[in-house]
């Protein structure tokens, strides 16, 4: 049970708005039969068009929020990532149990000194339209990605190629970039310093081939995947069919795979049960325990590198300059009350940035983690007070997030809580998944917002990299010249001694709070026990070449 002051708040805060039942006057009885005439028709032909579906082997995969874009140097949220890698390959790609595997490249050495890769291509390698596919695509592709006028959301992911910093600065030609075509099929990729996470950065679509008649039209751009693109339809669905021009066609099982795109949990769940869905992208809140009862094969539950946190705008107010007053809102925030009664899919509560699961990593403990709870609320009042805040004169702040009703549950218990300890008085903006990204991007509309990461790769690196001053996906727009210095001496060290400077600068990044951290996340799907071939694993990718359907 939640504890009573939250009592009073959240299940209120949380009600469902009733259902308004339409009537209809007799003068207009004609115009309502019609009316209800269409709506059965377009339900019987939703029900013929699936019907069709379920004839042939097609795939239907729960999507979450529509892809943000589907141009691999555009992409940036993991529904994109999620359709791009079904449709592209990187040097290196995903096994079915998450971990690294040959892709476009049949192998690769790394020199000694650990500064320069060699990666040699399957000589059978062919574009979608039929093109050989060769290193120089790598090289244009990364080429456009870097530089400043095409620049990709996630270049600096290629930050550790040499030059990438000055071409992306605007300092260097593309041409000057660290990597090159020494033959058709050897590709050479010459770094700054060693970066023992290189390899995994090759899966990301950021680094993937382009090819050279590239235009903006994504279903007649050439892909070089297990599928390609057929239809893209906005807030519905992305169709794609097996490219029988794949280095390894033969192995894919599935002719086509459809990924629906329902930014509700709730309706994704309605859509599962009603055999729409073989796959969902999520579960909805409060909804764990239901399952596990109801659909105990269906149910898939794991651990996943992943961070759920709140980003707070320090470039405006009044989040700027108040270090006392943003540390105030987080010890204001019970995660174990939001984890366990308010989200209820098994997160774990998270006062880091990094998540455990880090290989020779250990984040610094923050200190509100060990206090109890009265203890904890009280630090927070007193920090708040100091900011200038208090009854007679309550902070106002917008807390923004993209629709959905997980995060809608989530922000409307933060601010309960907020208002609860200290007294804030919080308005909810909820926006579409675009707009809401936009938005986020620009700066000049947010206060605080939904935010966290996926690992792009298993390396603290891949969270703490966010946070340096000018970074395209630092948020929060925080800039600490200390904390980038650590940064940079950690590329430069090897061992515990890197680990050791990466906790450094966490424990600054939790001491100026330009997030609060919330929980970490778990991977969280019904997947039909008919689908074969899916494994849980910590990234929770699950590629759809690797599926397939038995007996329905």
């Amino acid at each position: 049970n939640v504890r009573p002051p939250y009592r009073r708040l959240i299940p209120f805060a949380l009600r469902r708005r009733p259902h308004h039942r339409a009537s209809c006057k007799w003068p207009e009885s004609s115009r309502c039969l019609a009316r209800i005439f269409g709506c059965l028709l377009a339900i019987a032909t939703a029900f013929l068009s699936a019907a069709v579906a379920n004839d042939g082997e097609v795939l239907r995969r729960g999507l979450g929020p529509e892809p943000d874009s589907l141009d691999i140097h555009q992409a940036q949220g993991l529904a994109a990532l999620q359709v791009l890698r079904d449709v592209n390959e990187g040097l290196v790609t995903f096994a079915a149990d998450g971990s690294l595997a040959p892709g476009a490249a049949v192998h690769w050495v790394v020199d000694e000194a650990g500064s320069v890769v060699r990666f040699t291509l399957r000589p059978e390698l062919r574009w979608s339209n039929g093109d050989p596919l060769v290193a120089e695509d790598f090289v244009r592709g990364w080429q456009r990605a870097l530089a400043p006028v095409t620049q990709a959301r996630t270049a600096s992911l290629l930050a550790p190629v040499a030059g990438a910093r000055a071409v992306m600065a605007g300092a260097l030609d593309p041409s000057g970039l660290g990597v090159r075509a020494l033959t058709p099929t050897l590709l050479e990729v010459r770094l700054e310093q060693p970066t023992p996470w290189f390899l995994e950065l090759m899966t990301h679509p950021v680094s993937f081939p382009l090819h050279p008649s590239a235009g903006e039209d994504i279903l007649a751009r050439p892909v070089n995947g297990a599928y390609r693109i057929v239809a893209v339809v906005p807030r519905s669905h992305v169709a794609l069919e097996a490219n029988p021009a794949w280095h390894a066609a033969a192995t894919v099982a599935l002719g086509r795979v459809d990924y629906l795109a329902t930014e509700d949990p709730g309706a994704e769940l309605s859509r599962f049960r009603a055999g729409e869905l073989h796959i969902t992208e999520t579960i909805p809140p409060g909804r764990h325990d239901w399952l596990a009862e109801h659909y105990p094969e269906a149910l898939r539950i794991s651990p996943y590198l992943g961070s759920f946190w709140l980003g707070l705008n320090l470039s405006r107010p009044p989040l700027a300059d108040a270090p006392e007053l943003r540390r105030a809102l987080s010890l204001a925030i019970d995660r174990e009350t939001l984890t366990r009664v308010v989200m209820g899919a098994g997160e774990v509560p998270a006062w880091t940035i990094v998540p455990p699961g880090m290989e020779g990593y250990r984040s610094p403990r923050d200190a509100g983690e060990s206090l109890a709870e009265e203890a904890r609320e009280a630090r927070a009042k007193t920090l708040y007070t100091r900011a200038g805040y208090g009854p007679d004169r309550p902070l106002r702040l917008e807390l923004r997030f993209n629709t959905s009703a997980q995060h809608r549950r989530m922000a409307v218990a933060v601010a309960a809580m907020w208002k609860q300890v200290l007294g804030v008085r919080t308005e909810l903006r909820h926006e579409e998944w675009k707009v809401f990204v936009n938005n986020r991007r620009q700066g000049t509309l947010t206060q605080a917002f939904r935010g966290g990461w996926i690992a792009d790769y298993g390396d603290p690196m891949t969270f703490l990299g966010l946070f340096r001053a000018g970074d395209a996906l630092n948020n929060t727009f925080y800039a600490n010249p200390e904390f980038d210095g650590l940064l940079q001496r950690a590329s430069e060290a090897v061992g515990s001694q890197r680990m050791e400077l990466l906790q450094q600068a966490e424990t600054l990044l939790l001491r100026d709070t330009p997030v609060l951290p919330l929980y970490y996340y778990v991977s969280r799907h019904l997947v039909d026990p008919a689908v074969q071939g899916f494994v849980d694993n910590p990234r929770d990718v699950h590629l759809s070449r690797y599926l397939d359907l038995g007996e329905q």
